[in-house]
């Protein structure tokens, strides 16, 4: 084989293995996304469209925390700080948000349960945090989640010790959505 078709052999693997890199690059996060849904992983929560309904046994105490980045000028609290749960019975919980910035904000929120093992078990039939947020200067709103807490969480050696479950929020701005709305008004308001 000559140096040249050597030469092109060559350049044409590394092209081959650069693109197949960039391929899973942009692949990784909604294939990290899938697998922690999938899994629970890092106490990703499931979804599900129904509660099986109450088991028998021992209750299960849900504590509910939230939190604001620091660039969003919301207040973002729980409604009430924790709730008895019977494992299969569907619960309605609310977190309350308020802008107290002068400009209208979109917010998306992030969330985990600690611990992460239990996050298998933790399933929101509706919740605030699939969708963004949008809140005026000086709105205030109540967010629902309706959840419920798989029985197998009793049943599973890994999990069977676990008497709480905290379910955490992390409300972000969003800035380009935040930015579009901006736009929207400015242009509705004949600016």
């Amino acid at each position: 084989m000559s140096v040249s078709r050597r030469n092109r052999v060559t350049a044409t693997a590394a092209g081959v293995v650069v693109v197949g890199m960039l391929a899973l690059t942009a692949a990784s996060v909604p294939l990290y996304r899938l697998f922690c849904q999938v899994t629970g992983y890092g106490g990703t929560t499931q979804r599900a469209e129904a509660a099986p309904g109450a088991a028998t046994g021992r209750s299960v105490t849900v504590l509910f925390n939230a939190d604001v980045a620091p660039a969003l000028p919301w207040r973002f609290l729980p409604s009430q700080r924790s709730v008895e749960v019977l494992p299969g019975e569907q619960h309605l919980a609310f977190y309350e948000a308020e802008n107290r910035g002068s400009e209208p904000v979109v917010g998306t929120a992030t969330f985990n349960v600690t611990p992460h093992k239990a996050g298998v078990y933790f399933h929101k039939l509706a919740c605030f945090c699939f969708e963004q947020q949008t809140l005026d200067p000086g709105q205030r709103v109540e967010l629902p989640v309706s959840f419920f807490v798989d029985p197998a969480l009793l049943e599973d050696p890994a999990t069977r010790e676990v008497r709480q479950i905290t379910l955490s929020y992390t409300f972000f701005i969003d800035r380009d959505a935040t930015e579009a709305l901006r736009k929207r008004r400015v242009v509705a308001a004949g600016g």
